[in-house]
């Protein structure tokens, strides 16, 4: 009969569970951080009328034409700012709102030649942190953060007893 120590069983659950808070917080300061380099950027810029956040909903709509609802099931933000951030994009110049003629509830959203131009300057930026990054961390060092991280994501998603749903950070490349 093999024996197990409750005591070491413990520990080990205390170890696991701080590892896993400390991947939490870690994940909201980076996200923060990102928004935060986001908003730098449009500062460098004289960009006062737009939100980090829009902007970055602007780099992933890219060249795509979508409805709100599509932006919501990708992933990339919460169905109850959408809709807000895209009123006030619109607002600014920078989207363009037309609704569909197949589905007069649905109302589809691309960019304009302002957002093109804003997604243009978030690309470059984008490009520039490859090229430092790719002198300070290894690839596979990313690419192992990636896998983990998504693993959390589906832990997180079987919790919410959703299956597994990975979206990717991409965005349909905008005309140059």
């Amino acid at each position: 009969m093999i024996s197990v120590n409750p005591h070491a069983c413990e520990a080990e659950t205390q170890t696991v569970k701080q590892t896993y808070l400390s991947t939490i917080v870690l994940l909201e300061r980076m996200h923060r951080q990102f928004l935060e380099v986001i908003k730098s950027k449009l500062e460098a810029h004289d960009i006062r009328d737009i939100n980090n956040v829009q902007a970055l909903i602007l780099y992933n709509i890219g060249g795509d034409e979508l409805t709100v609802g599509e932006l919501t099931l990708r992933g990339y933000y919460l169905g109850s700012n959408v809709s807000y951030n895209v009123k006030k994009m619109t607002e600014h110049g920078y989207l363009h709102q037309e609704r569909s003629s197949h589905d007069r509830r649905s109302v589809r959203v691309r960019l304009t030649e302002k957002g093109l131009e804003l997604s243009r300057l978030l690309e470059t930026m984008f490009e520039r942190h490859v090229e430092a990054v790719a002198d300070s961390i290894d690839e596979a060092q990313l690419n192992d953060a990636n896998d983990a991280l998504r693993d959390v994501e589906r832990f997180w998603l079987q919790q919410l007893g959703f299956g597994p749903r990975v979206a990717e950070f991409f965005r349909v490349e905008t005309a140059a």
